[in-house]
């Protein structure tokens, strides 16, 4: 075992002690808060900033920094004191935790400028940090990535589908450090302290673990010093006690989420304040700085793309179109990169993959951590696709709702979206993502209806800041616009007007198709109606619907392949809401099952036809 000077370790601990100090008096100030399970963790991370980590403290931003993630993001308090005595800020702003305008928040977000994710929903941290190293390495910089796990959330699935990503990837510059303190919220936890356990499983996924006492620190540094020249990923399986240093409450139930009132606080600062000789010698121990010295150049803005181009008429599917458009990016911007869960010859991003597989990544059939493994590829710089049947995105919605918090610029394609893939039924049928990503704050939503727009957009996603989600569909569908046609992300296309047109049809993806079958078939009637491509669910263009509805007798139908729920119905009645527009809406009504494509949109009243009776009905009721 190696020797370490006992005046680092009496420093350490007492760096420790400070950070425990430090998160009972912000939690107790706030009246709100977790500090056991910051004190349960503290000589861990003590160990891990002041002897381990590499990093630029004024300069957040430096992609040669080292990385760390909160995994157990209810740990807050001890990462902002870490930073603090690290030099980031004054330790006096540590009072503002929990307030309305600080930066620290009750669980870390982006906002705290040392932080490069949102982390508190358990279990998706260590994608995030895999994600994270997997773009490191792929840059050659010496960076290591550490994330903290509390032991409660490996129950989560998600964990182990990090886990196995990690080995899969031999990330040997990851490195978990997993704080056994044995209590969960509510009553112990499932292994409570069999570390045994804990490191068979990380084993199992092939993994190097040591198991340690998680307050010996000694123990700690020998585990640290072994992860630096580790051959694949490692975990640090830390046996603590939750509450640790304050006899009132350690390793005692019922304090999940508790502050300490502030008579047991001042009690436990008193039992853990160390000498001010202590004090002394553990304020000089400072982050060291990153290993190398210069980073790789990127570019901050992607520059002029050379997007494929499509004849009119031409059946190109949109899936195929988004895999077209990817591989144009690709040349543009080495920031690309693409992500799949095990579908790219379906999603079409195999394309980018056989154009450039150093900057794709198949995440296999795991779409949470595929999320999260792109949350953090975004962190590091690049512009990350992450594409799967729109359906089995929904498993991962979490992980997109935590991406959003963290403001992380990724862009999603779900594929096979609605009832017009046809026979594969319903377990295959993206029918509420529409809604699922309309309510991500910030989020674009964007569906094309050819192959042209489709290939606009992708670039659009790309440039757009923050999450974008692009709903591509299985069939060919028929190229209508000119390659020179632009693609605003919030606009909308009129695609057929008239001055005597009775009512507005809107439409997108597949179903605009029907729209323009219905506008021929009432264009042989005497019938003129209007069409809208509504390819920029969200934003909306609503200047352009309230226009085209109060021109055609102030009536609107809407046609979607998707619930009714949340869906571009509801987009639209939201948009037109107090401007004399009614909105009749044409949705799939009910779970649906296997058949042909043609049959299941006729059967599910979103076709020509379905559309042509509703304009019939819309007219009489005018007349």
């Amino acid at each position: 075992m190696t020797e370490y000077a006992p005046e680092l370790i009496e420093a350490l601990r007492t760096k420790a002690n400070l950070l425990r100090i430090h998160s009972i008096r912000a939690t107790t100030k706030a009246g709100s808060g977790h500090p056991t399970t910051c004190m349960s963790a503290a000589d861990l991370i003590a160990a891990l900033f002041f002897y381990a980590l590499r990093y630029d403290v004024p300069n957040p931003r430096n992609p040669l920094n080292d990385r760390v993630i909160f995994s157990k993001g209810h740990a807050a308090p001890l990462l902002y004191a870490a930073w603090a005595e690290a030099g980031a800020f004054p330790v006096e702003h540590l009072d503002t935790l929990r307030e309305f305008e600080s930066d620290l928040e009750g669980h870390p977000t982006p906002r705290f400028a040392w932080y490069g994710a949102a982390t508190g929903s358990l279990g998706q941290g260590l994608s995030i940090a895999a994600g994270m190293a997997l773009a490191l390495k792929r840059d050659h910089i010496p960076a290591k990535v550490y994330c903290l796990m509390g032991d409660g959330e490996t129950a989560e699935g998600a964990v182990w589908e990090a886990a196995a990503f990690a080995s899969y990837y031999n990330l040997n510059n990851l490195v978990a450090l997993v704080d056994v303190n044995r209590q969960g919220q509510s009553q112990p936890t499932m292994l409570q302290h069999d570390l045994e356990t804990y490191r068979r499983r990380f084993e199992a996924f092939g993994w190097q673990v040591a198991t340690i006492d998680g307050h010996d620190m000694t123990q700690i540094l020998g585990a640290l010093d072994t992860a630096q020249q580790a051959e694949r990923p490692f975990a640090i399986v830390a046996r603590t006690l939750k509450g640790k240093g304050a006899s009132a409450v350690e390793d005692k139930e019922g304090w999940h989420g508790k502050p300490l009132p502030p008579d047991l606080a001042e009690q436990a600062i008193a039992e853990l304040m160390p000498t001010p000789e202590q004090r002394e010698r553990a304020m000089r121990l400072r982050v060291q700085p990153p290993r190398a010295a210069t980073a790789p150049p990127s570019p901050t803005e992607i520059p002029p793309v050379s997007l494929p181009t499509y004849e009119l008429d031409a059946q190109v599917a949109t899936r195929e179109a988004y895999g077209d458009a990817l591989v144009a990016l690709g040349h543009a911007d080495p920031r690309i990169y693409a992500l799949d869960g095990d579908v790219k010859n379906s999603t079409f991003s195999e394309k980018f993959f056989k154009a450039f597989p150093e900057r794709f990544v198949e995440c296999f059939i795991a779409e949470q951590n595929m999320v999260g493994a792109a949350v953090g590829v975004a962190e590091c710089g690049k512009i990350p696709f992450a594409s799967s049947f729109a359906c089995f995105l929904s498993r991962a919605y979490d992980f997109i709702r935590m991406a959003a918090i963290g403001r992380a610029n990724v862009k999603f394609c779900g594929s096979h979206a609605g009832v017009s893939i046809g026979e594969d039924g319903p377990s295959q049928m993206g029918l509420e993502d529409l809604a699922m990503f309309r309510a991500v704050p910030g989020a674009a939503v964007l569906y094309p209806a050819d192959a042209v727009s489709t290939v606009k957009l992708v670039e659009q996603a790309a440039r757009y800041a923050g999450i974008a989600y692009i709903r591509t569909t299985r069939p060919k569908t028929p190229v209508i616009y000119a390659n020179t046609e632009a693609f605003p992300i919030g606009g909308c296309k009129v695609v057929r007007q008239s001055p005597h047109d009775v009512v507005t049809v809107v439409g997108a993806g597949v179903t605009l198709h029907e729209a323009l079958k219905a506008y021929e078939q009432l264009q042989r009637e005497g019938v003129a109606i209007r069409v809208i491509d509504l390819y920029s669910v969200k934003p909306i263009d609503s200047e352009t619907l309230i226009r085209c509805g109060q021109e055609t007798n102030g009536v609107i139908i809407t046609v979607e392949d998707h619930y009714p729920e949340g869906g571009l119905g509801e987009a639209v009645v939201a948009a037109v809401n107090g401007y004399g527009v009614r909105v009749h809406r044409l949705a799939v009504r009910e779970v649906p099952r296997s058949g042909k494509p043609e049959t299941l949109l006729a059967a599910y009243g979103i076709d020509a036809q379905a559309i042509i009776e509703a304009v019939r009905a819309v007219a009489q009721g005018a007349a």
